[in-house]
């Protein structure tokens, strides 16, 4: 592809193939797009009888192109593709049909240089001759003459007395002709830009020549300070014909970066100097807290030692301490979700009881702050090889091309506006620091240098440079402690430019990918187009830097980046507006000093673009609780600096948040929002620095200690497989199931497709699939996730894109629902069934179970004499299912999955008997009856409540279960394996939740056993359950806690026989997400 025709669209994806080809309408309408499987090759595609057929066109080693057409047909080699088009407008050449109309190009609309400093554009010389032969000119010959006017009219305005008038001639010469013929090779596939590189090299020549001297010296010194010594060490790197300079000189700055901090490391480490930074030391940590008793509230003071394991609880601040509890004897944090500020600390004491104790703290942000304190307390004294939990911190700031001020403690500490961090927790470093700039006037080793020297100041650590990645002014740098140095592995780094034309670097993308253990993560740092009225023109660049940046696994290539990774964070300048008229600018000023922010949400450009699912598909974003972060005056977060003079009149940029940190995480891992806002002390720049922070689990790089030839294979069967994809498509598909737990790819066989009168293709994948995952243990298969591609079987092409977790069958065979999706866009539904079959064994306590959630069921009226003690609540960790316990949203994920309550008991499966002491006596209880509680919504469907609001139930339109998946007999479908029937356990995020039917209410809930262990203990008798009011109520017995989820493996026995089981959920009219297994 040499020139330009109409045919020819380049790179676009194969839905816009289709919506053109299906606007033409036509049949024997074609054109010809870049192949998505396979590189350098092309797919010819054809509209027949209002379908698309797909045809690969392929290179050979001759570089000669041949089509894949229909067998029997002999095959032709073309040395161009203008001469394949012309001759297959013949017909009987294996095509459905000739070719026969040409679908043109839809024209794109370039961004338009920002610069603000810069005079009027100069018009162009002969402008009436332009003006007659415009029709004529063809819109690629106009683009390149834009922008070569650009540039001259730049270049008038420099001062060019310090440069050669040789190189000024070569520059100059650059301008008016070669770039043109640079943007020429672009629109014809040829990225290389031939004439920049022809440029640098005559204006180089002495430099190439003086580099070629120096690096071999460098090469023998840096040889001789590196500790690792290859077998190459006598062979020096040689000059690489054709090598471009900016390569050349890429690698001297390297090797120089490399030879000086290898030789800081042998000196240092040769007089073992540390940088003069002991190991970081969390202090003693004093909170003032509330204790009821008899009524009357007590102050109380909390002490948490960090570093000495203990947690101290003392009436006076200072004085001998009255109680302190060893960090193994802290089983559990429990946050109320009634009284946002109130927690209850689970401990046991040395006659081995068990205490439930209540304190109510100053605030909500304070209960944070302990409960962080005391998580770190636990995974310092846990003796545990590796983590389970990390976090991770991210913060995106565009400099405004202004150096950054000396403190910047505030942005690394979360502290400002929105949810921000306690300053009981400024002590507590975090694992991963992502640090995005936009605008950044710094060099690459001064901002890192700058960024560590801040963290250690802050954290007394000196942390390990990840990676750093800079395109043009956007650049994004990961730092992370030095004991995570040998668990960060596969790191990964490439950028995307959707500047003018998509060539510039002015705006674009930045990103790193790694592995930390057995979790993979990505991080994007993007600056899309700015202009209150582009919202589409940002939309495209966030699809363009989906579709081009190439991260990860090179095995995922069927995948975008949204797929192939656990974790996924979206951060940078996205400069989404705030839609209101300019008329609005005082209003909208008048709402932020008020701290109003929910109408001016209501009106942001990202909120409406992803309800609209056109960018950031199954996305999430922590609440928004800050002011917008543009535009402000400098130096000053006083006054918003709204309108700026240009010579084309007044522009209006209205206060708004563009300023973002969005993710996407794979289903049941957990993830925590921490922190949110934004500072209010850096104001260099007109933009305020923006920060997250989050808890994340992490897998291990797990390594099984059974004999792999005695322990019994495991297996993970997938069956009764639908996809309902939107597609004009007229090809037959198989699904690819790809992970890191699989020994290889798995392909199926060829689907059965049925044409619904909507347009979309329903496929039924009938067969059962098995797959052989490479480790058996139910502690690692837990953690993996199974990727699923629907390809093509004439192209080999995704028709979309989804993830299922092996956590959903931990006890029995689950049905899933995940939305499928291709180069972010909607592309069809997956649904199906899975089974998981492991060796036997227990998954241990993680980490982020220790704090959990309790949440109120029971809404008590004045008049309700029930005991506040036997209420009942569900105890969960919210993070799971996506749900905020304080708002009871729910956020569409893109996956629903139908599983059963975990206190049903599953073939297969051990009893676990009752967890004891280390001494190994049963533990007792001597406290009051606690509220009941519930494990993590991870393990059960997610139900709305009735008085959702229209808005959130429409995120749950994909999630409704498919009539096809449906109860079906024995008889209908006999392939099916049998599946037990259990009551789907359902919960609601609402806080007005509908009462119980009066046989329920007053009937206690029963007990789930803890995530970590999945079996029924059937050997105690029941619990007495509460009588009916006006009934006698029987001499209770003390409760024992072992028979609650407070603490792991305390399970509940089945119900007597005849007893009438309790309804879980009383309400059938409520929907639910997936489907029920029947």
């Amino acid at each position: 592809m040499h020139s330009y025709h109409a045919w020819c669209h380049g790179n676009i994806t194969r839905s816009k193939t289709e919506d053109l080809l299906s606007k033409a309408a036509r049949d024997g309408s074609f054109l010809i797009r870049d192949s998505e499987s396979i590189q350098g090759a092309f797919a010819l595609c054809v509209l027949f009888q209002n379908q698309v057929y797909t045809y690969r066109i392929l290179p050979n080693e001759d570089k000669k192109l041949s089509v894949q057409a229909s067998e029997g047909v002999p095959i032709r080699f073309f040395s161009m593709l203008p001469e394949l088009v012309e001759a297959y407008h013949n017909p009987n050449m294996g095509l459905v049909t000739h070719l026969q109309y040409a679908v043109q190009r839809e024209e794109e609309v370039d961004e338009e240089s920002e610069s603000n400093n810069l005079p009027p554009q100069l018009p162009p010389r002969n402008a009436l001759a332009n003006e007659l032969k415009d029709s004529d000119v063809k819109p690629c010959e106009q683009g390149s003459k834009c922008l070569s006017e650009t540039f001259l009219t730049r270049l008038q305005h420099m001062d060019l007395s310090t440069i050669p008038e040789e190189q000024q001639a070569l520059i100059l010469d650059y301008f008016r002709t070669s770039i043109c013929q640079d943007a020429e090779q672009v629109q014809s596939g040829n990225p290389s830009l031939p004439g920049l590189k022809k440029l640098t090299v005559a204006i180089c020549k002495n430099l190439n020549s003086e580099i070629s001297r120096i690096l071999p010296t460098l090469e023998i010194f840096h040889r001789v300070l590196d500790q690792q010594l290859s077998p190459g060490i006598g062979m020096l790197s040689k000059q690489i014909p054709g090598q471009s300079m900016s390569l050349r000189l890429e690698q001297l700055t390297k090797l120089l970066y490399s030879i000086e901090d290898k030789a800081i490391n042998a000196v240092f480490n040769s007089v073992g100097y540390e940088g003069g930074h002991r190991k970081s030391l969390i202090p003693p940590v004093i909170f003032e807290v509330k204790q009821e008793s008899l009524g009357i509230p007590t102050k109380m003071f909390i002490k948490v030692d960090v570093e000495g394991g203990k947690l101290h609880i003392n009436k006076a601040k200072e004085g001998p301490d009255d109680k302190y509890f060893v960090h193994n004897k802290i089983r559990q944090l429990v946050k109320s979700q009634k009284m946002p500020a109130k927690l209850v600390i689970v401990v046991e004491t040395e006659k081995e009881k068990i205490l439930r104790k209540e304190f109510v703290f100053d605030d909500t942000k304070k209960r944070e702050g302990f409960c962080q304190l005391l998580q770190q307390m636990k995974n310092k004294h846990s003796g545990k090889p590796e983590p389970d939990m990390i976090t991770v911190f991210v913060g995106t700031w565009n400099m405004g091309n202004a150096s950054p001020p000396n403190n910047l403690n505030s942005w690394f500490q979360c502290k400002g506006q929105g949810k921000t961090q306690d300053d009981t927790a400024d002590q507590i470093p975090h694992d991963i620091y992502v640090i995005g700039t936009q605008e950044d006037p710094l060099g690459e080793r001064e901002w890192a240098d700058r960024v560590k020297e801040i963290l250690r100041n802050i954290t007394n650590i000196s942390f390990k440079q990840v990676a750093i990645q800079t395109l043009w002014n956007i650049r994004i740098l990961i730092l992370a402690k030095p004991e995570h140095e040998n668990r960060i592995s596969h790191v990964f780094s490439d950028s995307v430019k959707t500047g003018i034309a998509n060539t510039l670097g002015n705006k674009g993308a930045v990103a790193v990918s790694f592995m930390f253990n057995g979790t993979s993560f990505g991080f994007v740092n993007s600056h899309l187009t700015s202009g209150s009225e582009k919202t589409l023109r940002r939309n495209q660049n966030y699809l363009n830097i989906l579709r081009f940046l190439n991260l990860g696994d090179k095995k995922l290539n069927p995948f975008d980046i949204t797929n192939q990774f656990t974790h996924l964070i979206w951060l940078g300048d996205l400069n989404y507006r705030v839609d209101f008229p300019n008329t609005d600018a005082e209003y909208v000023v008048s709402k932020i000093k008020q701290q109003q922010y929910q109408e001016l949400l209501s009106r942001d450009q990202l909120n409406s673009e992803i309800n609209d699912d056109k960018v950031f598909l199954h996305f999430a974003e922590e609440e928004i609780t800050f002011a917008p972060t543009y535009r402000f005056e400098r130096y000053t977060r006083d006054k918003y600096a709204y309108t700026k003079a240009k010579t084309t009149g007044t522009k209006y940029n209205l206060p708004s948040w563009c300023d973002r940190v969005l993710r996407k995480s794979y289903p049941l891992v957990h993830v925590i929002c921490q922190a949110y806002g934004c500072t209010n002390d850096i104001m260099t720049s007109d933009h305020s620095p923006v920060f997250a922070s989050f808890e994340v689990g992490v897998a291990s790089q797990f390594v099984s200690k059974r004999d792999p030839n005695s322990a019994p294979q495991g297996s993970i069967q997938i069956m009764n497989c639908k996809a309902t994809l939107r597609t004009k498509s007229k090809t037959k598909f198989f699904i690819e199931y790809h992970s890191s737990c699989l020994e290889k790819t798995v392909r199926t066989c060829e689907g059965e497709n049925t044409e619904h009168s909507d347009g979309s293709i329903k496929v039924w994948f009938g067969n059962q699939v098995e797959l052989t995952p490479i480790i058996s243990d139910a502690e690692y298969l837990l953690d993996q996730h199974i990727l699923i591609c629907v390809k093509s079987t004439d192209s080999d092409e995704s028709y979309g894109e989804g993830c299922v977790a092996l956590r959903a069958a931990q006890f029995c065979y689950t049905e899933f629902q995940v939305a499928l999706t291709h180069h972010g866009e909607k592309s069809g539904v997956l649904t199906g069934g899975i089974q998981l079959h492991t060796s036997e064994g227990t998954p241990t306590e993680k980490l982020y179970d220790f704090v959990k959630v309790e949440r109120d069921d029971s809404k008590g009226k004045s008049g309700d004499k029930t005991p506040a003690s036997q209420s009942a609540h569900d105890i969960s960790n919210p993070s799971y299912m996506e749900v905020s316990y304080r708002s009871g949203k729910v956020i569409d994920k893109g996956w629903s999955y139908s599983m059963p309550p975990r206190n049903l008991p599953t073939g297969g499966q051990t009893v676990i008997e009752p967890k004891k002491s280390p001494t190994g006596k049963a533990l007792k209880s001597v406290a009051a009856e606690p509220s009941e509680m519930f494990d993590n919504p991870l393990y059960g469907s997610v139900t709305k409540s009735q008085n959702q609001s229209k808005d959130q139930d429409t995120t749950h339109k994909l999630m409704q279960p498919d009539p096809v998946l449906g109860p079906k007999s024995q008889d209908g479908e006999p392939e099916r394996p049998p599946v037990p029937t259990p009551r789907n356990r359902s919960f609601t995020c609402s806080e007005s939740k509908p009462l119980l039917p009066p046989a329920v209410a007053q009937n206690k809930k029963p007990v789930v056993p803890s995530r970590s262990q999945g079996c029924v203990v059937n050997s105690r008798p029941p619990l007495p359950t509460k009588t009916r009011s006006g009934h006698p109520e029987p001499q209770a017995k003390p409760r024992d806690y072992r028979d609650t989820s407070e603490l792991p493996g305390k399970h509940r026995p089945p119900t007597r026989a005849g007893q009438t089981p309790l309804q879980k959920d009383p309400q059938p009219n409520v929907p639910k997400m997936g489907h029920s297994v029947k």
